[in-house]
């Protein structure tokens, strides 16, 4: 099955990622290199708990990366395989504007 992350940050600004063609990561190191993203980035928790769920851990990191690592080829294809492996689906639709991760 053929995987793929579709982020759009606003309308008319969607990046299209494709995750194929490269080793595709486990559970644990896609959760690692979003993590290691997360802080790298120095992303918020969107809840007040401080509770950073996967889904809200991908969107973040998406909101952050913006337009210029999201155009990275390098940088883009790993948060793809990441997200995929993370969210375990094969198609993820990652919508920054609205704040929600979908399948």
């Amino acid at each position: 099955m053929q995987s793929e992350v579709l982020v759009t940050l606003s309308p008319g600004q969607e990046f299209r990622l494709n995750p194929e063609g490269a080793p595709a990561l486990t559970h644990e190191e896609a959760r690692r290199w979003l993590d290691d993203e997360f802080v790298r980035l120095e992303c918020e928790p969107l809840r007040a708990s401080g509770k950073v769920l996967l889904a809200d851990k991908v969107l973040t990191v998406a909101s952050a990366a913006g337009a210029k690592l999201l155009a990275d080829p390098a940088w883009s294809a790993q948060f793809a395989r990441a997200t995929v492996a993370a969210l375990a689906r094969p198609v993820v639709r990652v919508d920054v504007a609205a704040m929600a991760v979908t399948f």
